[in-house]
């Protein structure tokens, strides 16, 4: 078991920037690529951003690329999130996620644990 647990989410500007963190805890961290996923209300959760294992790779959902950086510290067991030029359509549930592909991967579907969420607002 993985247990994943979020941080860092909280009410910002538009324009402005948040980090988010995920502290992983149980089974060997660098087992497993991770993935931010998010969810607004009355949409379904989509994909954010992945990265490997080793966070030599990284791929972003083109609505944040240039705008968010995913990254890890296996060291650490943390994975964040670095949001910066928020806009109010970035406002949803975020939620960390592991999964045994240690590349990594876009489909929640391929992800076997989920951390609980953290909520980012953004206003206008």
């Amino acid at each position: 078991q993985v247990q994943l647990v979020e941080s860092g989410g909280g009410l910002v500007q538009a324009g402005g920037s948040l980090r988010l963190s995920c502290a992983a805890s149980g089974r060997p961290f660098s087992n497993y690529g991770m993935g931010w996923f998010r969810q607004a209300p009355g949409m379904e959760r989509e994909f954010v951003a992945t990265v490997s294992w080793s966070g030599g790779t990284k791929y972003y959902a083109d609505s944040v690329k240039g705008r968010f950086t995913i990254s890890r510290d296996n060291a650490k067991n943390t994975v964040y999130l670095q949001m910066t030029s928020l806009k109010p359509e970035d406002t949803a549930i975020y939620y960390c996620a592991a999964t045994g592909l240690r590349v990594g991967a876009w489909n929640g579907g391929q992800y076997d644990y989920w951390g609980q969420g953290t909520q980012v607002t953004v206003s206008s």
